[in-house]
């Protein structure tokens, strides 16, 4: 594949001369988005240049853009689209978190076979829902090298909510060169790109301010985990590691400065969409209030916040409403603030507001080691989240790692088939018959582990995981502003469903960090079983992270309708993330036919093993 690569770059030139690629490409990122309507559309898969880090590549685009042109459709409408491979290599198209039969939801070795280089192959469904929504690449890493691109649908009767202006802003994160020589390094030493490590200088300061002993005493846990405390990415945009990588808005890196127009007084609707590989990101516009309106597509009760989460693969639509002849950013920093990308509104183009800096990194804090047991009576179910407006402590403020070693029943040794592995004090039955209802609140949830959970692909275990949804995650906590947070969210209409589950299946996110090993249960896909669903149940999906990474994992073809720690129905979505020892819970309804995919939406996680199929049947 890199040599075909080469081979593309070189003749890029060449190829946009004579009309495979659009020549304004070679500038990507400064032309307005393309837009296309209607109910029949052609799309051709195409290598194509680009040059988002100073040096020139080649990446995977839709009919010549990176990201791909927005689609817009109409509820109830039914669409074809007509995709052709240009590529030499096979590829797909996956149309995230539309509702469509399994043979149109376009995973390779799962609902079809894959787009053969030359070949043509049509996608033709009705359009069940509203909202903001993405597609992207299901082949390999063609999603990493550039394509993807957005998915307007207009509501049939109308916004619910009405806006002057409407903007996509797609994020994403652009690599250099092959990203599959990225996973190779990763699986060779799996922190190659974590540039916030631990420093001799961070050191030094502990023990100014707390002394030699809980200096080291800090750092000893980890040191025996084999585990890095600002552990939150796979890959991160520093340029000093042999790989040159970039943020971008709309295709548009920072120092183009993607920027939307408005007039004073207008309301502005966004529509925010992590079409990422690996990044996540936290976005705020400093100087103005968003308003969320609508999450992965579907409307909720309008939440005033600073800044949100979006983890990859979410949609976010929120309103803002900017003032005066002055311009605003729109600011993303990565989770672990390695890097961002700033885009603009602004009432006349060329207008820039300042850049904030980037928040200091964080180190992970015991509840994303330990979950509920680190979080005393309270079970992890609240009290950890930041209330609205107010600064300070949150009531457990744990990011120092003093003590931790400890504490009882924690072993950090050889395991047995599990070495190294971090254990907290339970039985470990396997998956049994697991909870048949929701905790109740403020009692911690005690998680059993299938066998398949020890070997030497998993390095940790959480037992008591922690259930709270008010918790904006580790970077935002305590930061002075209002931080989204999914307890916030309130589907409106409720649930898809009104029944009951009558069964439940947990299933545990598993990896060894070290190894960069990712899996459900302990289990790569190569080595794992379908998930079965019946036709027409109604289920309760338990997800318990056993990692320290947050891990946004999608259901193809059906809904996830998220509960909160008591049973309750909150918000309908297509991707759910979830945070390191948290315990979440979802309905879903299994009105779908087929076979379908479900996966961490993390790039390589899923391409490294954390990927199941389900067969609805």
């Amino acid at each position: 594949m890199n040599r075909w690569r080469r081979r593309l770059l070189q003749g890029a030139g060449a190829a946009a001369l004579a009309g495979l690629v659009p020549a304004r490409l070679l500038a990507a990122g400064q032309a307005a988005q393309p837009i296309l309507r209607g109910t029949e559309f052609d799309l051709e898969i195409v290598p194509a240049p680009v040059n988002f880090t100073g040096a020139p590549q080649v990446a995977t685009a839709v009919n010549g853009q990176v990201p791909g042109p927005v689609l817009y459709w109409s509820e109830g409408d039914t669409v074809t689209l007509r995709v052709t491979n240009r590529l030499p290599v096979t590829s797909s198209i996956h149309w995230h978190g539309i509702l469509v039969p399994a043979e149109m939801d376009g995973v390779p070795g799962i609902s079809f076979t894959g787009i053969p280089p030359g070949q043509t192959f049509t996608y033709r469904f009705q359009v069940k829902q509203s909202g903001t929504y993405w597609y992207h690449s299901h082949s390999e890493f063609q999603e990493q090298s550039g394509l993807a691109g957005s998915i307007v649908i207009e509501p049939k009767n109308g916004e619910r909510v009405k806006a002057d202006r409407d903007y996509v802003v797609m994020l994403s994160d652009w690599v250099d060169g092959d990203p599959a020589k990225v996973f190779a390094k990763l699986k060779k030493m799996s922190d190659f790109f974590n540039t916030n490590q631990p420093t001799i200088g961070q050191f030094l300061d502990d023990i100014r301010k707390n002394g030699l002993g809980a200096a080291l005493d800090k750092r000893k846990m980890w040191n025996q985990m084999r585990m890095l405390p600002t552990d939150f990415s796979d890959v991160t945009a520093s340029r000093n590691l042999g790989v040159r990588m970039a943020y971008l808005i709309n295709g548009t890196p920072t120092d183009r400065n993607w920027t939307g127009l408005f007039r004073p007084g207008e309301k502005v609707r966004l529509r925010f969409i992590n079409g990422s590989a690996t990044t996540i990101f936290d976005v705020r516009i400093p100087g103005l209030k968003m308003m969320v309106i609508a999450a992965d597509g579907q409307d909720v009760e309008p939440v005033p916040v600073d800044e949100f989460r979006i983890s990859v693969a979410e949609t976010y639509d929120v309103l803002v409403e900017p003032t005066g002849d002055q311009a605003y950013t729109i600011f993303a920093q990565s989770i672990g603030r390695s890097g961002f990308v700033r885009a603009t509104l602004a009432p006349r183009a060329g207008m820039s507001a300042p850049v904030p800096d980037m928040d200091p990194p964080q180190w992970l804090a015991m509840q994303d080691m330990m979950g509920a047991m680190a979080m005393g009576s309270m079970g992890g179910m609240s009290g950890m989240g930041q209330a609205p407006g107010k600064e300070g402590k949150a009531p457990h403020d744990m990011h120092s790692m003093e003590g931790m070693h400890d504490m009882p029943g924690m072993s950090h040794s050889g395991m047995g088939e599990g070495h190294g592995q971090m254990q907290m004090p339970m039985q470990h039955a396997g998956h049994g018959g697991g909870h048949t209802m929701p905790m109740a609140q403020g009692t911690p949830p005690k998680v059993t582990h299938a066998r398949t959970e020890y070997g030497p692909g998993v390095d940790m275990h959480v037992d008591m995981p922690r259930t709270n949804l008010d918790d904006p995650g580790i970077n935002l906590r305590n930061n002075g502003r209002r931080v989204l947070t999914y307890a916030d969210l309130h589907t409106i209409g409720g649930p898809v469903d009104d029944r009951e589950p009558t069964r439940e299946i947990e299933l545990h996110l598993t990896g060894n960090m070290e190894r960069f090993m990712w899996s459900f249960d302990g289990q790569k896909f190569s080595e794992s079983k379908p998930v079965h669903f019946r036709h027409g149940e109604r289920l309760r999906i338990v997800l318990v992270n056993d990692t320290m990474m947050n891990h946004p994992i999608h259901l193809h073809g059906m809904w996830s309708e998220l509960e909160s720690p008591s049973g309750e129905f909150l918000v309908r979505k297509h991707t759910i993330n979830v945070q390191p020892a948290q315990r979440v819970t979802y309905r879903v309804t299994a009105d779908a036919p087929g076979h379908w995919a479900y996966h961490c939406h993390l790039l390589y996680h899923m391409e490294a093993g954390m990927f199941r199929e389900v067969v609805v049947s």
